[in-house]
């Protein structure tokens, strides 16, 4: 199994970000810009975003994972994948 790099996990989700949400494109999305305070994700962009986490990297997101300080950035995202993953070996 491809061990992926925080930064490879980081760019695949910011696609998934600008192609799937308007805001993220139309403000343009950073390693450390607030997905949830800039209104980029919403509960139903988190129920989004979940399942392409589970699907793309091949994780299960647990109730008690799905909290804000997971969602709150694409760094954010990124190094919870990757802590996910690391831990699911």
């Amino acid at each position: 199994m491809e061990q992926a790099t925080s930064n490879s996990v980081e760019q695949r989700i910011h696609a998934f970000l600008i192609d799937k949400f308007p805001l993220a494109r139309k403000v343009g999305v950073k390693a450390d810009t607030p997905l949830l305070e800039n209104g980029i994700l919403d509960s139903l962009g988190i129920l989004d975003i979940v399942s392409y986490l589970e699907v793309e990297f091949a994780i299960t997101l647990g109730d008690d994972e799905l909290v804000p300080e997971n969602f709150q950035s694409l760094a954010a995202l990124a190094a919870f994948v990757v802590e996910k993953r690391s831990n699911s070996r």
